[in-house]
């Protein structure tokens, strides 16, 4: 695993922000996007199916899966604040038992990592500079749907995130954001086999999913 690279994720993503994320949650469930995507997944029917929530951060998605009858779960996530905070929700859920915690860089683990029914990248590829690898080794994971939340392709959001980075450096911060092309990323998904099922466009975020033809 590339320790600089884990190292980066683990600064921006600490246990502080791990800690306040977690309260979040606890007090108001999922984000609003998150909430989208779960339901998405829902209405295709997630009985009995398995799950992989790459870049889970407190495991939203899979904690809402797993309550609808998903039946196993991996979560794989580069930040370790991150993923205690999840397998303690996952704890008091008593669903720890049903889900696997694996730390790292999903793309240099993918290749260890067993394909599932679902597949979600909430919030990730815009924290991933080489997205083609990302999209490719994610979606070749991905037995049945392929769900994300990733930023809107607009003047507006290039500009925000712009604005994040040039501040991250003046805090000498090595984590920046990445403001990914759509159609890149969506012509990768529809050219690996899949077709959309749902889409829904906020002012900053969109939500997607695909369902492998």
């Amino acid at each position: 695993m590339d320790c600089c690279k884990t190292q980066t994720y683990e600064r921006q993503f600490d246990e502080n922000l791990a800690s306040n994320e977690l309260r979040r949650y606890r007090r108001r469930g999922p984000n609003r996007t998150t909430r989208i995507l779960i339901k998405a997944l829902k209405g295709e029917g997630v009985e009995g199916k398995t799950l992989l929530d790459i870049g889970a951060g407190v495991g939203a998605i899979t904690h809402a899966l797993l309550a609808s009858g998903v039946r196993r779960a991996v979560i794989v996530d580069a930040s370790g604040p991150y993923l205690a905070a999840a397998r303690r929700v996952a704890e008091v859920n008593g669903t720890q038992d049903r889900v696997d915690f694996v730390r790292g860089d999903f793309v240099e683990l993918a290749p260890s990592i067993a394909p599932a029914d679902i597949v979600t990248l909430d919030r990730v590829i815009c924290c991933y500079e080489d997205m083609p690898s990302l999209v490719a080794a994610s979606l070749d994971r991905a037995a049945g749907y392929y769900g994300l939340v990733f930023p809107r392709d607009h003047w507006w959001v290039r500009l925000a995130i712009r604005i994040l980075n040039f501040v991250q450096g003046l805090r000498r911060h090595p984590f920046l954001v990445f403001a990914h092309p759509s159609r890149q990323v969506e012509d990768q998904i529809l050219t690996r086999g899949f077709e959309g099922r749902y889409r829904h466009e906020g002012f900053f975020w969109q939500v997607a999913l695909y369902r492998r033809a």
